[in-house]
């Protein structure tokens, strides 16, 4: 059966129905808020939009074992993840305040800092995963000028409010197509640090793995480290509480592009297996459908 496309008019009133979502609860203190936008996230948009059974599908695929009141327990919680990450990023200065009040630890710290001094240029790895702007925002209150990658929003109403937002915690913000490469390649020659976020589906990507199972990964991360001599380092914002840990892994050795995106992967699962609600797990990152289909496709007469 075909997919059903959603009407541009659709997509126009789901936007503006996720911003007004999102920036109706700015007038609340700020823990009220992130409590209410979770609650909505999961309780209201979560089963309209059908994430719960996006959440499932990826579930039984990835972790097939999981008890089945976990994966009902993450079916609630992942949407309200995404939902406090959202309202989070735009609250701006009160936002950037909590972050400036959190310490940034891990082994990464002084390889970050040192090339910092250096003018070495830094590539951020991480993922959709507890609220990766907390890390991009700590690394500018040290002093990193940090860039970012974002894939824009095919509503433009939704994109402007989310490219404001992110550009709010830091700057410059650089979106996917050949004029956002440009500016970020010349960007990171500099010798600044861009942030880039690899753990979505990219369908002409390498077949490397996650949580043991094939996931067509984009190797540009380790392109652009291996070709500008870049430092690559895996940094999180993990949720704790009100608050988050902001860690600093140690830099991937340089090798080729696929072992190192492979560690990427790697060190991506193992923060997500320690906190399984705080991934987006509402993404289509396998899509093993499709895979099977270009399989059949490359062995076929």
């Amino acid at each position: 059966m075909a997919k059903r496309k959603t009407s541009p008019t659709l997509r126009r009133i789901q936007g503006r129905l996720i911003v007004a979502m999102i920036q109706a609860p700015l007038v609340l203190p700020y823990d009220t808020r992130m409590r209410a936008v979770g609650w909505l996230m999961s309780s209201v948009a979560a089963p309209l939009a059908g994430y719960r059974k996006r959440i499932r599908e990826n579930l039984s695929h990835a972790v097939p074992d999981l008890p089945k009141a976990e994966v009902e327990r993450l079916c609630r919680a992942v949407p309200a993840n995404t939902g406090r990450m959202l309202v989070e990023i735009s609250s701006g200065q009160e936002f950037i305040d909590r972050i400036a009040a959190t310490p940034m630890t891990g082994p990464g710290v002084a390889d970050l800092d040192t090339a910092k001094a250096e003018k070495r240029p830094i590539i951020v790895v991480s993922g959709h995963f507890g609220n990766f702007d907390a890390a991009r925002c700590a690394l500018a209150l040290r002093g990193h000028e940090i860039g970012a990658l974002y894939r824009p929003v095919d509503d433009p109403y939704l994109d402007r409010a989310f490219h404001d937002a992110l550009t709010a915690i830091a700057a410059p913000v650089f979106p996917r197509g050949r004029k956002g490469l440009g500016q970020m390649l010349r960007f990171l020659r500099k010798g600044n640090a861009l942030a880039i976020l690899p753990d979505q589906h990219v369908n002409r990507g390498a077949p490397l793995t996650f949580f043991g199972k094939t996931a067509l990964t984009s190797l540009s991360a380790a392109d652009m480290a291996l070709k500008y001599n870049a430092l690559l380092v895996p940094v999180y914002g993990i949720r704790d509480g009100a608050g988050f840990d902001i860690i600093a892994e140690s830099p991937i050795p340089h090798s080729d592009a696929e072992t190192m995106m492979q560690a990427v992967n790697d060190s991506l699962e193992a923060r997500i297996r320690e906190n399984m609600d705080q991934w987006l797990w509402i993404h289509r990152r396998w899509k093993p459908e499709r895979q099977r289909k270009a399989s059949a496709a490359r062995i076929s007469p």
